[in-house]
């Protein structure tokens, strides 16, 4: 997988903004983060560049780790977390769909 992304504070604004009216495309069940889940999410994440992924509820820290440690393994960057649900951003290889500022 490629490296984490890093965004500045003005992408990681523009990109909210896209996410706000999205719904999540990959739900984490209780077995937490699989490598089925792992795979979806990267798949997802080809398609669509800006995904936003809900995981049960709980424990807030163990939410936070979890959703880290999928964007490290799908090269993606966490755009932003709320709640139980979190938006992840990863442009596509070839030609991007959404173009953020600054890039």
């Amino acid at each position: 997988m490629s490296p984490a992304l890093n965004l500045t504070d003005r992408q990681r604004r523009h990109l909210r903004g896209l996410a706000h009216a999205l719904k999540p495309v990959v739900r984490l069940g209780n077995a937490g983060l699989t490598d089925a889940v792992a795979l979806e999410t990267d798949r997802a994440l080809t398609d669509h560049e800006l995904i936003k992924v809900k995981a049960p509820g709980g424990d807030r820290e163990a939410r936070d780790a979890l959703f880290a440690q999928l964007a490290e393994r799908t090269g993606s960057a966490l755009v932003q977390r709320i709640g139980n649900v979190a938006a992840l951003y990863r442009p596509r290889p070839d030609v991007p769909r959404i173009v953020i500022p600054g890039e």
